[in-house]
C-alpha cells in the first residue's frame, strides 16, 4: 500500500486495538483512521482464516458502521486491499443499489462487513445476516452518525451483538454530548487525541471572501477557480437544489462540473465520485454527504459556497484536502447574512479567520455595471427610453409638463364627454356586435328598448304551461310485477 512511517493516530490507536481495548479515537481528518482500526482489525482476525468454501465458516467478525454510502465503499475497499493477501473476506452492504449481490456476498461468507445501518436493518430483517458472532464493533465518523438520527438503528443493531465484543469510535470531531451518547456503547474506553480538539489540519490554508450579495456567490466561485487556477476542486453546498442549480451555472459558465448530493440515485452517486477521482471531472459540487471521510488523492482545493451549518461540518469539509501531510487550500464565500455562522466556526476551532471583501457582480459573467439592480433587470426597450428622457432632462430640451387639472374641472369634463365609439375596423372577441350600446354611459331615466316579436314556434314554447316532470310511460318494476 507503499505506506512506510505510521501516523500519530496510527502510532497510538494500533497497540491499543490490538490489545483488546475499547477505543475513542479523535484526530484530524486525513491522517490515516481507517488503517488505524482496519490493520488492527484483521490482525486480530487473522486466526479465524480459512479457505474454506463453506460459508458456515466465514462468519461475521467484524462490523463496521459508516453514515454515508461513500464512505462505507471507500472503507470496503481500503480493507478489501489490507486482506489482500490473506483468506480473510470482507463486505459490504449500503442503500441506494439492488439488494441481491449484496445477498449473494453475505450467503458465501464474510468475516469483515461493511455496512450503513439501515442496509444493515434491512438485512437483519430479511434474516440474511447473522451478528451473533461479531467480535469487533467499528463506528467510523461516529458523531456524524448519532447527529444524524441514527441513534435508534444503532441501538437496535448493538442488541443483536454479543456483549462481550471490543467497540472502537473514530471520528474527527467529539462534541461533549456525542461523547456522552457514545458512552453507551463503549466499556471503559481508552481515549486517544493526537491533535487539539476539533482542530483543523495545519497544512491547509484557509481563507474567507465576502460578496455583497447571495446572489453574487455563482459568480464568485468560478471567479476562484480561475483565480487560483484550479484544476480540481470540490465546492460544498448546503442543499440538493443549490447544488444542482450551481453546477449547472458553472457548465454555462464553461467549467466541466458534475453535482452529487442525495436526491441522485447511487449508481449515478459512484459514477459521478468516480469521474472526479479519474480527472474526468474538475469541479464536483456536493452536499455533505462528501464531506466525510472521502479520501481523493492530492486534492488540491475546496470551496464553501455556503458556509455550514454546522460548524463541526466545517472540519471535514476542508480535511477533504491536504491529506496524508499534502498542502491543501481551503475558501470560503459568505454574504453579511452568514456573520454568525463564520463566528460559530471560528468559536470550534479557535481560529481567527481573515475575510477578504471580494467585488463580483450577481449577474451572468460577473461584470460590473453603474447600473443599479432595478434598472438592470429592466427590458431593453424601457432602460433606452428612460436613458433617452434622461438625456432630454439634462439637456434641458424637454418640455414643461402642463400643469394637473383641477378635480371638479375633470369630472364635468367627464361627464360631457362624448360616448366611445369602437372603430369599424375593430374585431370582434367576445362575440359581441359592434353595437354603440355596449359603449355608451349609464343612463338610468332611459327607456328600454322593445322586445322583437317572438316566432310562431318560440310563442307557442314560451305559453305551454309547466306542469312538472314527466312521468315514463312504462312500469319501472316490471320484475318484481308492477306491470298489472
Amino acid at each position: 500500500m507503499g505506506y512506510q512511517t505510521p501516523t500519530p493516530i496510527q502510532a497510538e490507536a494500533i497497540p491499543v486495538v490490538l490489545q483488546g481495548r475499547d477505543v475513542m479515537g479523535a484526530a484530524q481528518t486525513g491522517t490515516g483512521k481507517t488503517a488505524g482500526f482496519g490493520l488492527p482489525l484483521l490482525q486480530r482476525l487473522l486466526p479465524h482464516a480459512n479457505t474454506s468454501t463453506s460459508p458456515a465458516r466465514h462468519p461475521v467478525r467484524s462490523l463496521i458502521l459508516a453514515p454515508t454510502r461513500e464512505l462505507a465503499d471507500q472503507i470496503f475497499a481500503n480493507l478489501r486491499d489490507y486482506a489482500k493477501h490473506t483468506p480473510l473476506r470482507c463486505a459490504v452492504v449500503f442503500g441506494g443499489v439492488d439488494m441481491k449481490p449484496q445477498l449473494l456476498a453475505l450467503r458465501n461468507g464474510c468475516e469483515v462487513l461493511v455496512a450503513t445501518p439501515g442496509r444493515l436493518l434491512d438485512h437483519m430483517e430479511q434474516k440474511s445476516v447473522s451478528l451473533a458472532q461479531v467480535e469487533v464493533l467499528v463506528l467510523d465518523e461516529a458523531d456524524r452518525m448519532l447527529d444524524m438520527g441514527f441513534l435508534p438503528d444503532l441501538q437496535r443493531i448493538v442488541r443483536a451483538l454479543p456483549k462481550q465484543r471490543q467497540s472502537l469510535l473514530f471520528s474527527a470531531t467529539f462534541s461533549n454530548e456525542i461523547r456522552r451518547l457514545a458512552g453507551t456503547f463503549l466499556t471503559d474506553p481508552i481515549t486517544i487525541e493526537v491533535a487539539r480538539r476539533n482542530a483543523t489540519a495545519e497544512n491547509v490554508t484557509q481563507k474567507v471572501y465576502k460578496v455583497a450579495s447571495t446572489e453574487a456567490k455563482r459568480n464568485a466561485v468560478a471567479h476562484l477557480i480561475q483565480l487560483h487556477a484550479l484544476s480540481q476542486v470540490i465546492v460544498f453546498s448546503n442543499t440538493k437544489i443549490g447544488c444542482g442549480r450551481l453546477a449547472r451555472h458553472l457548465q454555462k459558465l464553461g467549467l466541466n462540473a458534475d453535482a452529487i448530493h442525495g436526491d441522485k440515485s447511487q449508481q449515478d452517486r459512484l459514477v459521478t465520485l468516480d469521474n472526479f477521482k479519474n480527472g474526468k471531472t474538475s469541479v464536483l459540487v456536493a452536499t455533505d454527504v462528501a464531506a466525510r471521510g472521502l479520501d481523493i488523492a492530492e486534492l488540491p482545493a475546496v470551496i464553501n459556497y455556503d458556509l455550514p451549518y454546522s460548524p463541526e461540518d466545517y472540519v471535514h469539509r476542508i480535511g477533504r484536502t491536504g491529506r496524508a501531510g499534502a498542502s491543501g487550500l481551503a475558501l470560503s464565500i459568505m454574504s453579511s447574512e452568514d456573520g454568525r455562522l463564520l463566528a460559530d466556526i471560528e468559536k470550534l476551532t479557535k481560529s481567527k479567520l481573515d475575510v477578504e471583501a471580494l467585488d463580483i457582480d450577481a449577474r451572468e459573467g460577473g461584470r460590473s455595471d453603474e447600473r443599479g439592480p432595478r434598472e438592470a433587470r429592466m427590458p431593453r426597450e424601457e432602460r433606452g427610453f428612460r436613458e433617452e428622457r434622461g438625456s432630454r432632462e439634462a439637456s434641458g430640451s424637454q418640455e414643461e409638463r402642463p400643469p394637473r387639472e383641477d378635480r371638479a374641472v375633470r369630472e364635468l369634463r367627464s361627464r360631457t364627454r362624448e360616448p366611445r365609439r369602437a372603430p369599424a375596423s375593430m374585431p370582434s372577441v367576445t362575440g359581441q356586435s359592434n353595437d354603440p350600446f355596449f359603449y355608451k354611459p349609464y343612463d338610468a331615466d332611459a327607456q328600454p328598448a322593445a322586445e322583437p316579436t317572438p316566432a310562431p314556434v318560440e310563442a307557442a314554447v314560451q305559453a305551454r304551461p309547466i306542469t312538472g316532470l314527466r312521468r315514463p310511460a312504462a312500469p319501472v318494476a316490471a320484475l318484481l310485477g308492477g306491470k298489472r
